[in-house]
């Protein structure tokens, strides 16, 4: 017999994703496109499907539609309506009208590929019957071990060593540690010190390499050329770490002193307000309330007096549910005349129970302030206050103590020094007051640092940029008036999909360019590392260097704790860089960039035969050799398109923008650029039928942005010969053949390994990374992004079997070629996370001898303890949501070796360590499931 709740958490997601809801007769469609099967409703004991979809009014409501047919919405659940009850509660005096509730069903907002928040265990209580786990001891003891230094990059770097510095001058003849104290340092702050200075403001650890110029350029003298040849001189100031063993420069260097920032962090207590010290008075046998564990919880935002104190209550299990069944307990428990104890004396400070008005509700609050007959009271569960009358009190039952206060506030990350400024709390009050949103914790202390995000609609708004944005003077903007001519423009950059940016003279860029200067002039007189950007975030603004001179960038996303994208938000210009290569605005100069609004114009050529996105390579080049660098731009605006701030522009060449004729535009649509050359042919059966270089390899390029404001140009491919791929050869060489990786080393058979599912289809099927060299991937990962995307694209000559790198949304892959279609398409597995992809093959480029020292990381396996079966849509369902994107424990049982490393499998039982009393082994649950199953059928 089919799972009734397995039918309504399908129904449910196929509900929740169509936010006009779905038709009846669309419903078994969108039902089948999920699952691969009609809705069963038969199966249920249904006649009809009408019938079924009425008997659970908590997933699915029925409406009846403008044409007359019935129309599918998802029901809102109980907590929602629950927070939307709570949300009507907060009327304050500064708030009128209805509250918002938004974004009732929060999506996933993705995060860094392997920033977790848990790891396995290695102890495992050993089965001896099924069932039944007897203690047992694995590899690493108890379950309580700390975190070995391996796992420290996947905790943000946050669990390291402890200890202090009081360097003093050694007593010492030795070459090498005199040079780390020059007799030129008249300072008491050494080499030492200063060098940990600047490791602790990055707590993810530092490139060896990059010590150089950060220490330059924050300290404005040279760094002994000696240190980066010893580096292990430094071990008592920092962990290092060589995640490439046959290059021992590119080490990592992690701080062994984070105390400070701990210590900073707890004693936040002392700058609380004089409310919340006195609330505190009788709390103490209150819980405090714990930070939850997932790096994006849902939260509903009460309000904000300022952006450093934004009062917020978290969503979900053990919070907003927690607070509705004790809410309902105190309800019951106050409806007894007897338990109505009245407080008839309250005192300042005091926790009382408070009957609201409306509902009967019974709420905990604190007493603030005391009248003659009445008493202002804040409800520490919901974060607001009201002045209420006394008979309205009674004494909180000393078991309505145990769970902690749900309001509870946070910080805005990047607005501290904008905290009570009016435009900015208008703009959040706006958007985000009486809100469920995301929150994205940056930093976990008692007032977390977040940022905030409404995820409600197709594209995700991150709250704290938009509220930073308030601050723009909008009078200083690029112009946009239609028919307007402008001379003297520079074109800073020209994007693949045609669109270009510039820069036209106005007075916001004469202020700009004067702002800058004066910016400069700070970053080179300061000799100080709190302008290092120690946490980046997206949304954050801050300066990195274009062209020599330090400009304005927008974070655009990060790759791992030390790679991140970024976009130079007055050229237009997109990059990737590392963290060390950010600046934190000056104060002196703050705020006047921040009122500035961004000075790249965004543009498109007007009267062109094709739209922006649909320009050939050819085009894009064409436009770039002809308008970048061109010192006697003029364009004129033909429209506005005023939601994206984007103008159709005619561009010129000369001054002669009156004669559109002579306009770029008009060249380019005379031009045969907009040929596209015919899908090449790509065999898929086998590497004896290759791509061959087309006659025109530019039809094949996509851009890969550099600094200098222009993409690179394109360059006819190289051949190659190896199957396995090679870095292209000139004609005529012989090709240099790719050495594969080392092989990946696995535990005995019997023996533990602490492990991640990145892929889990079934338990015959699912992909493993090995738990302890993960750190070493994000690394790795984060090498490969500043190294593609700043190279030179060389097309490849594709061949099936190839190992290559390739590109997918914003990352850069190691991947197998599996397959090469007609259209243009590749087929590759992910070496490194087992996923198949189909990427264009103008994404792939040669995979350098550089990113071949770390095995392959993705492992192929199957669950041990269970038969080999076809496995249901319902099984698989249940098996991927115990495992995938999960850190477990394996138990290795067999391998079954290949040729290839790809290749390999092993078979493995998977345990789940994350509780306290018992291990989970999952090969108990999918044999109960299968049981269960066959006994239902």
């Amino acid at each position: 017999m089919a799972d009734e709740e397995l039918v309504k958490k399908m129904v449910r997601a196929v509900l929740q994703s169509a936010k006009s809801g779905v038709s009846l007769s669309n419903l078994q469609v969108e039902y089948k496109d999920l699952t691969g099967e009609l809705i069963p409703y038969k199966q249920l004991g249904y006649a009809t499907l009408d019938a079924l979809l009425h008997s659970m009014p908590s997933v699915v409501k029925l409406d009846k539609g403008q044409s007359g047919e019935v129309v599918c919405h998802a029901t809102t659940g109980n907590e929602m309506t629950h927070v939307t009850k709570l949300a009507a509660r907060q009327r304050t005096a500064k708030r009128t009208g209805r509250p918002q509730v938004v974004n009732c069903q929060m999506r996933v907002k993705p995060a860094a590929p392997l920033a977790l928040n848990a790891r396995p265990r290695t102890s495992l209580r050993q089965p001896d019957h099924r069932g039944h786990l007897g203690r047992g001891g694995g590899r690493g003891g108890g379950h309580e071990d700390p975190l070995p230094p391996l796992c420290i990059c996947l905790q943000n770097k946050n669990a390291v060593l402890l200890f202090g510095l009081q360097v003093e001058k050694p007593c010492s003849t030795k070459p090498q540690e005199l040079l780390l104290y020059p007799a030129k340092e008249t300072s008491q702050i050494d080499v030492k010190q200063k060098l940990g200075d600047l490791l602790l403001k990055y707590s993810s650890g530092l490139w060896a390499h990059a010590l150089p110029k950060l220490y330059q350029d924050t300290y404005k003298c040279k760094l002994p050329e000696f240190v980066l040849d010893h580096l292990t001189l430094l071990s008592d100031i920092c962990t290092i770490d060589y995640p490439m063993p046959d290059n021992p420069k590119r080490a990592i260097l992690y701080a062994k002193v984070v105390e400070d920032e701990n210590r900073n962090q707890s004693g936040l207590a002392g700058s609380e307000t004089k409310e919340a010290v006195e609330r505190s008075l009788s709390s103490q046998t209150v819980p405090p309330l714990v930070i939850p564990r997932e790096e994006y919880p849902s939260v509903l935002v009460v309000e904000a007096g300022d952006t450093n104190s934004v009062i917020l209550r978290y969503i979900g299990e053990g919070y907003s549910k927690a607070q509705e069944k004790l809410e309902d307990e105190m309800r019951e428990f106050y409806g007894q005349d007897s338990n109505k104890v009245a407080l008839t004396s309250p005192l300042t400070g005091q926790l009382t129970a408070v009957c609201a008005e409306e509902e009967e509700e019974i709420l905990r609050a604190q007493v603030c302030e005391v009248m003659a007959n009445k008493v202002k009271v804040y409800y520490v569960d919901h974060g607001f206050s009201e002045v209420i009358s006394k008979s309205k009190l009674f004494e909180l039952h000393e078991k309505f103590y145990r769970l902690p206060f749900q309001a509870t506030k946070c910080k805005l990350a990047g607005l501290e020094s904008f905290s009570q400024e009016q435009a900015v709390l208008k703009r959040f009050e706006s958007m985000a007051t009486s809100k469920i949103l995301l929150a994205e914790i940056l930093v976990r202390q008692e007032a977390p640092l977040v940022v905030l995000y409404d995820t409600s609609q197709d594209d995700d708004i991150n709250i704290n940029a938009a509220c930073m944005k308030a601050l723009q003077d909008k009078s200083l903007e690029s112009p946009l008036k239609v028919n307007s001519a402008y001379m003297n423009v520079n074109v800073s950059s020209v994007c693949s999909d045609g669109t270009i940016y510039c820069q036209v003279p106005s007075r916001g860029l004469t202020k700009l360019n004067e702002i800058l200067e004066r910016t400069e002039n700070c970053l080179h007189s300061q000799v100080t590392s709190e302008l290092l950007v120690s946490r980046p975030f997206c949304g954050k603004i801050c300066l990195a260097r274009y062209k020599g001179k330090w400009s304005r960038v927008e974070i655009t996303n990060l790759h791992g704790s030390r790679v991140l994208d970024i976009l130079f938000v007055d050229v237009g210009v997109q990059a990737s860089i590392e963290v060390t290569e950010l600046r934190e605005i000056p104060p002196p100069t703050l705020r006047d960039l921040i009122s500035t609004p961004a000075q790249a114009l965004k543009c498109c050529l007007a009267d062109l035969p094709v739209s922006v996105g649909s320009w050939t390579p050819d085009a894009v080049q064409w436009l770039r050799d002809t308008a970048l660098h061109c010192s006697d731009c003029s364009l004129k605006i033909a429209k506005v398109d005023e939601p994206k701030r984007l103008a159709h522009v005619y561009l010129f060449t000369s001054k002669n923008f009156h004669d559109t004729s002579c306009s770029l535009n008009q060249q380019l649509a005379d031009s045969n650029l907009w040929n596209h050359q015919k899908d090449v042919f790509l065999s898929s059966r086998g590497p004896s039928k290759s791509l061959n270089a087309p006659t025109n390899p530019a039809t094949i390029q996509t851009s890969s942005l550099s600094t200098d404001g222009q993409d690179k140009a394109p360059h006819t491919p190289k051949r190659m010969s190896s199957p396995l791929g090679s870095q292209s050869a000139p004609p005529g060489s012989p090709p240099e053949k790719l050495a594969l990786p080392p092989l990946l080393e696995l535990p005995k058979i019997g023996q533990n390994l602490d492990v991640f599912v990145s892929v889990a289809c079934h338990p015959g099927h699912f992909v493993l990374q090995p738990w302890h060299d993960m750190y070493k991937l994000v690394d790795l990962m984060g090498e490969m992004i500043l190294h593609y995307n700043k190279m030179e694209e060389k097309p490849l000559k594709v061949e099936k079997n190839q190992v290559c790198a390739a590109k997918v949304e914003n990352n850069w892959y190691r991947v197998l070629v599996k397959g090469v279609l007609t259209n243009g398409l590749v087929s590759v597995f992910q070496l490194d996370y087992g996923k198949h992809e189909l990427v264009s093959c103008t994404q792939l480029r040669p995979l350098t001898q550089e990113f071949c020292q770390l095995p392959f990381q993705a492992i192929t396996a199957q669950l041990a303890g269970v038969k080999p079966r076809q496995w249901s849509e319902e099984a698989s369902i249940v098996f991927r949501n115990h495992v995938e994107k999960k850190p477990l424990v394996a138990q290795l049982e067999s391998v079954q070796e290949a040729s290839q490393p790809w290749d390999c499998k092993v078979v493995i039982f998977l345990v789940d360590t994350s509780q306290e009393e018992r291990d989970i082994w999952l090969h108990d649950i999918m044999a109960e499931f299968t049981d269960e199953m066959s006994n239902a059928a």
